[in-house]
């Protein structure tokens, strides 16, 4: 007999998504800047952020890799993103089952500073409604923990880029890119992170610890970022496994609208939310 616990929203919100979804799977930007090639390259990766901005948007697809001993799963999404604002929209779609058959329905996930929404997520919440999760009450501060790192907090890591080295030319999706790699201190990119990201960050780098983060980044010749890669590990407590997670964000459609709505404070689940889904 399987035991439903339930708790109070508030609290159940941050469990749901830090057990949910991981456990469902087990300054100027131009072509000068990204051309660089020298010791100027950390100076180009840590403003990457920036130019997204003063872009605008783009539509986003992402992907998580998640390996645990001989366990590998995939968790993808895709959508849209205003960097003016913060916001973006995600339809996430969790793994199908070994049978191939899809077990859960795409859970979509509304991205604001601060604020994670996710709808088709959390046994007994109507489906009209949305679960609300504050970001800096999660341990990674929701790098990993929606399935999804949120775009623009993901171009926000690299301003605590460190050791970057320029790796060659390579294509992404038909465009030219130069490609730099590197690690992340988590502590200095909160502190340079935007207002809307800083908790989170800051949150992350409490949770995974000192150590660095690998990551990868592909910038056009205008200076924005077209695909970028980190490479995360953290302890599994329950199953005294370390977690090997690698997030994966493809950012293309640049300039194009993208119109994201917040949930009405009225449509936000304020009952009770089971730690899990129902079999």
């Amino acid at each position: 007999m399987v035991v439903q616990h339930r708790r109070p929203a508030k609290r159940a919100a941050a469990a749901v998504a830090a057990a949910g979804i991981m456990a469902c799977a087990a300054g100027c930007g131009g072509g000068a800047e990204a051309g660089e090639r020298s010791a100027d390259a950390a100076h180009v990766v840590r403003r990457a952020a920036d130019r997204l901005v003063r872009e605008g948007s783009s539509q986003a697809s992402t992907s998580m890799e998640m390996a645990s001993g001989g366990t590998r799963v995939t968790i993808r999404g895709s959508g849209v993103y205003d960097y003016r604002k913060g916001l973006g929209k995600l339809k996430v779609r969790l793994p199908q089952d070994a049978a191939g058959a899809q077990e859960h329905r795409p859970i979509t996930e509304l991205l604001a500073p601060g604020a994670l929404f996710m709808k088709n997520r959390g046994a007994g919440v109507p489906a009209d409604k949305w679960v609300r999760v504050e970001t800096a009450s999660l341990t990674d501060g929701n790098l990993v923990t929606g399935g999804a790192t949120d775009p623009l907090t993901a171009a926000e890591l690299l301003r605590g880029a460190r050791k970057v080295s320029y790796v060659g030319e390579s294509d992404i999706a038909g465009v030219p890119t130069r490609h730099y790699r590197g690690t992340v201190d988590l502590g200095t990119a909160a502190k340079a992170a935007s207002a809307g990201n800083k908790g989170s960050i800051a949150a992350a780098a409490k949770g995974f610890g000192k150590g660095p983060v690998p990551f990868d980044v592909y910038l056009d010749d205008e200076g924005l970022i077209r695909k970028v890669r980190h490479r995360f590990s953290f302890a599994n407590a329950q199953e005294k496994k370390d977690i090997a997670v690698a997030s994966t964000t493809l950012l293309y459609g640049f300039g194009e609208p993208a119109s994201v709505r917040l949930p009405r404070k009225k449509d936000i689940f304020a009952g009770e939310v089971a730690e899990r889904d129902p079999k």
